[in-house]
Formats: structure tokens, C-alpha cells, sequence
């Protein structure tokens, strides 16, 4: 089993992907829980260790592209769900697993 978080400041964006995953994927994945910025995200990270964290880039304070200053190297993957599809060369050059645009 994958263990995932979500880290999103609109909770709409938090409840599709909870939903998509809960009900739309053939993987078996575990929501450990949500975040709605980038340090509360951190703080999760820290303290579940997920396998897979959704991470939107455009929120109030940092920005999800500022995880980087915060894990290196991280051991999770990172798919970033945004609408904004300006920052996806950035995303892809920092090793993002996926970029998801949404609405999703």
C-alpha cells in the first residue's frame, strides 16, 4: 500500500483528489492526511513519511516549488497539481514525479 498527503490551500482541490483517489485508481493508496500550505505540508511530511505527496504549487506565503529548499532529495515522490502550467519546466527540471493541471 502507497501512503500519499495532499497539500492544497483551496479544500475544493483537497476533495476531488480524495475523491479521485478513493474511488478512480487502480493502486491501493492511503491518505494520511491534508495540508493547506507549504509548512503545515512540511510538518506532515516530516511526520508521516508518505510515499507520494500532492503538492499544489501556487499558495498563499510559498510556494509548493519551495519544498526543494526543504528535502534536497526527497524520498517521496512529488506530484504537483496546479492550474498554472507555466511552472511545469521548473517542476520537471527539479525532478517531479508527475504534474497533474487542473481542474483535474
Amino acid at each position: 500500500m502507497l501512503t500519499a498527503i495532499i497539500v492544497d490551500d483551496e479544500q475544493d482541490s483537497i476533495d476531488v483528489l480524495t475523491a479521485l483517489l478513493a474511488n478512480f485508481t487502480s493502486f491501493n493508496i492511503k491518505l494520511n492526511g491534508t495540508a493547506s500550505n507549504l509548512e503545515e505540508g512540511i510538518t506532515l511530511i516530516n511526520a508521516v513519511r508518505p510515499d507520494i505527496v500532492f503538492l499544489d504549487i501556487d499558495m498563499p506565503g510559498k510556494i509548493g516549488l519551495a519544498i526543494y529548499d526543504h528535502f534536497k532529495d526527497p524520498d517521496f515522490k512529488i506530484i504537483f497539481t496546479t492550474a498554472y502550467q507555466q511552472y511545469a519546466i521548473d517542476a520537471i527540471k527539479k525532478s517531479a514525479f508527475d504534474y497533474l493541471l487542473k481542474p483535474i
